[in-house]
């Protein structure tokens, strides 16, 4: 349809990736054949009936949720640049998300899954996701110039959102690096090469990376995968007494919020907060407890330390301890 191509030209033009407006693409024209009828005449029923035709084939709500919001920018393209007369369909239809916790490995997983990688530049690979929280597309798109051996940090090009930043590099995921490099010896711009068949020394794509981590997974026995090693590093970061705020710029996030998601899972400095908050708690209702009149002797429990002319006197105990007394008061009249 003509419509499609020149919304496909704007997203160009607006400098989406091909990674983007592809997707953006492919998920409108399944709309449009499922359809089969004018877009004009899409109505709010209408999404309705397809959001029922994506769950029938078992789509998961996140999926389905990235159909409505493609389509939902789509029909405001049509609305606005191509003036079509109709209200936008999409509007206040949607899905329920789940919220599941991010999952993250924990220490003694993480050395049983490096134990089974033997591959140098695979190490490399994924010590760089582990210590520095790239995302897979920005290790396979990295070229030997992005790396500062000096300043042990990286300059990410074009990350997600079309953003440029600094990561930084951790002893052991330079030393994995510099193991790799000894080994490499194509003089190719790509940092990380197929080693392989027919396309070797070339970049390694994504899919190529997500294949080792799936083999290594399965060998070790662990439910790993390329972003389950960003979460991880987020996590860890926080349960150092990282900053949020540091956490998001080394992670590349455009909004704090997407941050704190990942940090939610194995949160110790949530967990230390707790117990240093419940304790003082318990402390104050002990004091509360102590201070209370003795039901069974009409007797007052006295704390360690009372109040000054609260009715007490001290007395000498065993090891210079100080205990407590009531002074008795004669009433007069």
């Amino acid at each position: 349809m003509e419509s499609i191509e020149r919304y496909h030209r704007s997203l160009q033009r607006k400098n989406y990736s091909s990674v983007t407006w592809k997707n953006y693409l492919n998920r409108i024209e399944r709309f449009v054949l499922w359809l089969n009828a004018p877009l004009a005449d899409t109505t709010h029923t209408t999404i309705g009936c397809y959001v029922d035709y994506l769950l029938r084939k078992r789509l998961c709500p996140k999926t389905i949720a990235c159909h409505l919001q493609t389509l939902h920018v789509f029909f405001e393209y049509l609305i606005d640049e191509e003036h079509m007369p109709l209200t936008n369909p999409v509007r206040r239809v949607s899905i329920r998300l789940p919220k599941p916790l991010p999952r993250c490995l924990k220490d003694n997983e993480i050395e049983k899954l490096l134990a089974v990688i033997k591959d140098p530049r695979d190490t490399a690979i994924f010590m760089l996701m582990l210590r520095s929280g790239l995302r897979v597309q920005e290790v396979a798109h990295l070229t030997l110039d992005a790396v500062d051996y000096g300043r042990r940090q990286i300059c990410v090009y074009n990350g997600k959102g079309a953003r440029d930043r600094v990561a930084y590099v951790s002893d052991d995921a330079l030393h994995a690096l510099e193991a790799y490099l000894k080994k490499r010896s194509s003089k190719a711009k790509g940092l990380f090469l197929v080693q392989k068949g027919p396309l070797t020394g070339t970049s390694i794509s994504v899919r190529g990376i997500q294949k080792r981590i799936e083999y290594y997974a399965k060998k070790s026995g662990l439910k790993a995968s390329c972003h389950r090693l960003r979460h991880t590093f987020a996590t860890q970061l926080l349960n150092a007494d990282a900053d949020l705020a540091t956490i998001q710029d080394l992670l590349g996030h455009e909004h704090i919020t997407t941050t704190q998601r990942y940090c939610r899972v194995a949160n110790l400095k949530v967990q230390r907060d707790y117990y240093k908050a419940m304790e003082t708690v318990l402390k104050k209702t002990q004091i509360e407890q102590d201070m209370r009149i003795h039901v069974h002797t009409g007797r007052q429990v006295i704390p360690l330390h009372p109040p000054e002319d609260a009715g007490y006197e001290s007395i000498k105990a065993n090891e210079g301890e100080k205990q407590w007394r009531t002074v008795r008061r004669t009433k007069r009249n």
